[in-house]
């Protein structure tokens, strides 16, 4: 059993139940949190308490800021720049076209302008996954052989990416080159879930370093010091919590996607996207540099 203390004071943010929701970030210079239903196709958010909504015609999971008006989109055969105000859609890359059991899946920019983005199997195939970086105008596969990857963040230092295995319930931690942000050496784990049962899903590191991971069909967020320490947990009113992310005018509010995939019994809060004010303190998402 893990003795943490635990946080109140959840609430919904947007009552829309996402089959998969997932992929949430705030827009740093629009002071707007989207997120997206993977399973349904599309792209959500909230425009002065009005809920939007794109729809795609393939799936779409993970965003990154590239201005004010444009976002970096990844979906199950690309990235593309996507422009909230006319729908425009241009590509940039093509991501594992020619696999078509594959979709994209969790995501983020990271510090030097890059774009992490994983891809796994469409019925998570085992080891069909991997992690992709794409940087100065080319896609670089990082890591192949994962089953469910997930909690693609990094360290406000600029000396860590971290990422997950889900289906491994383990969270791993990769030393970055200071200059570029490349990889360099070998991924080592950080935290190993097993014993525990838990499923690391979505992730963003705060200020001071700490992780903050969504735990899949466990109802709660766990706060991990940068050391791996269990630090603190967030009880959400749903079982299938998937993603996170630091917003708000002082980016104190801490978002919450989940999911109603899978499950035979749904309650109105399934699916929902939640909120709560944290005494961590997030970052600005990094602008993408195509």
């Amino acid at each position: 059993m893990l003795d943490l203390k635990k946080d109140i004071g959840v609430v919904s943010h947007d009552k829309r139940q996402c089959s998969l929701g997932e992929g949430a970030f705030w827009h740093p210079t629009r002071k707007q949190l989207f997120w997206f239903d993977i399973l349904e196709k599309k792209l959500l958010t909230l425009d002065n308490e009005n809920p939007l909504e794109w729809q795609f015609d393939e799936h779409v999971s993970a965003a990154g800021w590239i201005d004010d008006n444009c976002l970096l989109i990844a979906s199950e055969t690309k990235l593309f720049s996507f422009n909230l105000g006319t729908s425009d859609l241009v590509n940039v890359c093509e991501l594992e076209a020619s696999i078509a059991n594959n979709r994209s899946n969790d995501g983020r920019a990271d510090p030097w302008g890059g774009f992490w983005i994983s891809t796994m199997g469409k019925g998570a195939e085992q080891n069909a996954g991997s992690i992709y970086r794409f940087y100065n105008g080319q896609l670089r596969r990082l890591h192949d052989g994962i089953t469910i990857p997930n909690s693609i963040c990094f360290s406000p230092d600029e000396t860590y990416a971290y990422f997950s295995d889900t289906s491994r319930q383990i969270i791993f931690k990769q030393t970055l080159i200071k200059e570029d942000g490349w990889p360099a050496g070998e991924a080592e784990v950080f935290a190993d879930f097993s014993l525990e049962g838990l499923n690391p899903d979505g992730a963003v590191a705060d200020k001071k370093g700490n992780i903050w991971c969504a735990f899949w069909g466990s109802s709660q967020i766990i706060c991990l010091s940068s050391d791996g320490g269990f630090t603190k947990r967030v009880n959400v009113p749903a079982r299938q919590p998937s993603c996170v992310a630091f917003g708000g005018d002082d980016f104190d509010t801490l978002y919450i996607t989940s999911a109603r995939e899978g499950m035979s019994s749904i309650s109105e809060n399934d699916g929902q996207t939640f909120k709560f004010k944290s005494d961590s303190l997030g970052l600005p998402e990094p602008r993408v540099v195509l």
